[in-house]
């Protein structure tokens, strides 16, 4: 499997980017195809194709970076009322880059952004059956 993406350029600083936070682990940086303007990405500097590479205390961190984001989104020029975060793990939910990735996606009314799906309300026996499916899968992991 080639590890290369463009947040590997980017990592490298081959590669150009709006560069927001930086630390030893993670990078976060302007999304050049934003949602909503102030669009941020974190990623971990060490690529990881799917979330089942990744090592869970740097994924943790991630989130944590996250939601430092997510206040300074609030503090700053962009001055959202909300923040989505957002990471698509795997082809069928919309990973484009595969390089992990969280989403910061600051949020105001009317901006015209949001999850478009439909809710269903299946009965609780379904809902049962697959928590115990999960939770099985959990005991086994």
């Amino acid at each position: 499997m080639n590890p290369y993406t463009i947040f590997a350029d980017i990592v490298a600083g081959r590669a150009p980017a709006s560069r927001v936070y930086e630390d030893d682990d993670v990078l976060a940086f302007m999304d050049i195809r934003p949602f909503t303007p102030g669009h941020l990405l974190v990623i971990p500097k060490i690529p990881a194709r799917s979330l089942a590479e990744l090592d869970p205390a740097l994924g943790a961190k991630l989130f944590t970076v996250g939601q430092r984001l997510a206040a300074a989104l609030r503090d700053s020029e962009v001055a959202c009322d909300g923040v989505n975060l957002f990471l698509a793990d795997g082809i069928a939910a919309g990973q484009e880059v595969f390089h992990v990735h969280l989403h910061v996606i600051p949020r105001t009314a009317g901006d015209g952004f949001g999850l478009r799906g439909r809710p269903t309300s299946p009965p609780r026996a379904d809902l049962d059956y697959l928590a115990n499916s999960i939770r099985a899968a959990l005991n086994h992991g």
